[in-house]
């Protein structure tokens, strides 16, 4: 039953109309008098972002605020593959020869997902990653790996909230809302970065256009609260976590380490 109304209430708010609105408020210049509001309730760490927060003009430029040089080293192992995102890593698992994974119980459709049977097949039996942005968190995209950049695009219309009632009450979620998918080549296979736009504000900004790309350098960012799924060849990781999921982890620390062929 609350699965039923959940969806129904989302569907309602979820419009065209209230899209507009929040994005039309978020970029006001009147919105600069709820940042103060926003950073305490989030508990915003001003300590390590660019500039102060009378800075901004407004609530949307905070909220892709970018970090002084040298907040998030990144991992120089050669071999390690590194956060994308400040993020609660939420999810670990194999995608199934049926193109499927499972999130917090739900199944999930990989060829929704990615749009490209061809491009699915390669990670078939390999490892996805979910992580999962709050509106606390920096929400800069970066790349977990070096490599040459062979595709981008775009799919989905419509984006439904990405957080733990979203995840277990929503209806695809990660497979269906709007999101970009940049994918890269490294020299152990490929990795899928798909970036998964949350409710109302379906803005995720490429910023890379680039053919190759360096480890930790910036791909995109988020205009809301969002997640980012990440997706293996099969044997091209081994994970290096050693922790119980969930926890926090952010950007630049490793998150598995490429197999040697």
């Amino acid at each position: 039953m609350f699965q039923t109304i959940y969806r129904f209430m989302i569907e309602l708010t979820n419009g065209k109309w209230s899209s507009n609105l929040l994005k039309r408020f978020a970029t006001s210049h009147m919105s600069r008098l709820v940042v103060p509001h926003f950073s305490r309730t989030y508990n915003i760490n001003t300590e390590e972002m660019e500039g102060e927060i009378k800075e901004f003009p407004t609530l949307h430029d905070f909220f892709i605020r970018k970090l002084k040089s040298g907040m998030r080293p990144i991992d120089q192992d050669a071999q390690a593959v590194t956060s994308p995102v400040d993020a609660v890593l939420e999810e670990v698992g194999r995608i199934s020869e049926e193109k499927m994974i499972q999130v917090k119980g739900k199944t999930y459709s990989m060829l929704e997902m990615l749009g490209n049977d061809a491009v699915l097949k390669k990670y078939i039996n390999g490892t996805f990653m979910v992580l999962y942005l709050s509106p606390s968190h920096y929400h800069r995209i970066h790349s977990p790996i070096a490599g040459s950049v062979t595709a981008r695009w775009t799919l989905g219309e419509k984006s439904y909230p990405v957080n733990r009632l979203g995840l277990k009450y929503g209806k695809s979620t990660l497979s269906k809302n709007y999101r970009t998918i940049t994918e890269i080549q490294h020299k152990m296979g490929h990795i899928a970065v798909v970036k998964v736009g949350a409710m109302f504000v379906n803005s995720i900004e490429v910023i890379h256009e680039h053919e190759h790309v360096e480890k930790g350098q910036e791909l995109a960012y988020f205009t809301f609260g969002s997640t980012v799924v990440l997706l293996f060849e099969k044997d091209s990781i081994q994970s290096t976590l050693g922790k119980s999921l969930p926890f926090p982890i952010k950007v630049g620390e490793r998150i598995a380490l490429l197999k040697e062929k």
